[in-house]
């Protein structure tokens, strides 16, 4: 339960933005915000004029170093150009973003995550980049899918700054062990079971289970759905059989032991050391292809990446933008705004400080430049992605609840427990996850 009263505090960070949406109807804020249809020329300075830009990401140090690297390489070229930065947690970075946007004071250039995109976008905080694409930020040889992971209701909110995708992550020393070779190219969700199974009678444990938001959603988009309908509004399906098979399936395996119980699962709280792959109890485990690397240190023995179970694995299966890089509505210097991101975006010798740290870059000519550069489990995960990309489809609309996927989450873990059976888990989230969606 303390997941999900954590994760509740999150709307109440999107209702100050929803309630505070009403100040951008000044004058100034006006103009700004209805400056997609056309780059204003008020707002972009010419080349020499001097130019102050903020720009806010969260992140780790390792981020923020790389990042201070690529601003001062920029700014190199760009003599009359100053960036100032501001960074911070990912949780601390939200916080200190909403009195911004309250106040109509957010940077020029903003990191967004899948999650804030649609409430920041909807509230006339985020400048509509359509008119800069292929003119300021080259974006010809991105894959549509990936580009429009950032576009909502026709309006482009953000330039992903990488994408990811979902797999299974595992050793394959491991998988012989269990009397399996290998995964099989296309493999289904009852060849997934039978592995588990073999893995159980080997003495270890397959996985260490699913995200129940992000792995239910896989599954419906398999059957042609998606959790949400294409505005948050509702649930996206209809039929309450789909929950009962794909969390029936998932605590099914818990109770039969080729899956950890989830007592165990919550005591290691996602600590990647904790996990059993790591520990050599477990097979592998389902993640981000960008989690992979980090995976892969703490395992410290060969490891390999397979792709999600089907059947129509090609209908679920999207890429996720790792994150975004967003140009404010109130920014004075949109134009020079964006010319940051197209260097992000398109600059070689940038990208070699950033290598991907923050998903495989969207550019194709970046990722084959990086192609040197890579580490060996980074060439992996670039090889993957590069695998995936042309099987996958286009993802959802980045809508959402924060309290929907605290609410499932919790009927997950008491599925896992065993204290609700699937069939009464999937009436308790329709009427609970409607009545939130409506009120939204």
């Amino acid at each position: 339960m303390k997941k999900r009263f954590a994760l509740l505090a999150v709307p109440m960070l999107l209702s100050m933005l929803a309630g505070c949406g009403g100040n951008n109807n000044t004058p100034d804020s006006a103009a700004t915000s209805t400056a997609g249809s056309q780059p204003a020329p008020a707002t972009a300075a010419s080349s020499s004029d001097p130019v102050t830009l903020r720009i806010a990401w969260w992140g780790g140090d390792t981020r923020h170093s790389y990042t201070q690297q690529v601003i001062d390489m920029y700014e190199a070229q760009n003599p009359n150009v100053k960036i100032e930065p501001e960074y911070a947690s990912f949780d601390d970075y939200w916080k200190k973003l909403a009195p911004q946007a309250a106040a109509n004071r957010l940077p020029d250039i903003v990191q967004m995550d899948v999650s804030y995109i649609n409430q920041y976008g909807s509230n006339g905080q985020l400048e509509d980049m359509t008119p800069y694409l292929n003119k300021t930020v080259q974006v010809g040889d991105v894959n549509e899918n990936v580009l429009g992971t950032g576009k909502i209701e026709g309006k482009q909110y953000g330039i992903p700054l990488g994408v990811n995708v979902l797999g299974f992550h595992y050793d394959p020393a491991l998988l012989k062990k269990a009397g399996v070779d290998s995964i099989p190219d296309n493999w289904t969700w009852d060849q997934y079971k039978e592995i588990a199974m073999k893995a159980k009678a080997a003495g270890l444990y397959m996985d260490s289970s699913m995200a129940a938001d992000i792995f239910f959603n896989y599954y419906l988009r398999t059957k042609g759905l998606s959790l949400y309908n294409t505005d948050g509004s509702a649930l996206g399906y209809d039929d309450d059989a789909l929950f009962r098979d794909f969390f029936g399936m998932l605590s099914d395996l818990i109770a039969k032991g080729a899956v950890p119980s989830q007592d165990k699962l919550s005591q290691n709280k996602g600590v990647i050391e904790e996990a059993d792959v790591v520990k050599g109890t477990g097979i592998g485990i389902w993640q981000w292809s960008n989690q992979y690397v980090a995976l892969q240190i703490a395992v410290n023995r060969p490891m390999e990446l397979a792709q999600m179970p089907g059947p129509d694995m090609e209908k679920g299966l999207y890429m996720q933008p790792s994150m975004y890089w967003s140009v404010t509505a109130n920014s004075k210097n949109k134009e020079e705004a964006a010319k940051f991101i197209d260097f992000w975006t398109n600059n070689v010798e940038a990208n070699k400080l950033i290598k991907g740290e923050r998903g495989v870059p969207i550019s194709s000519k970046i990722k084959e430049s990086l192609a040197t550069e890579l580490t060996e489990p980074g060439k992996q995960v670039f090889k993957f992605v590069a695998d995936m990309e042309p099987k996958t489809s286009p993802m959802s609309p980045p809508v959402g609840s924060p309290e929907v996927v605290a609410l499932l989450t919790d009927l997950a873990e008491q599925m896992n427990f065993g204290q609700i059976t699937p069939d009464a888990a999937a009436v308790q989230f329709r009427k609970e996850a409607s009545e939130i969606l409506a009120n939204r």
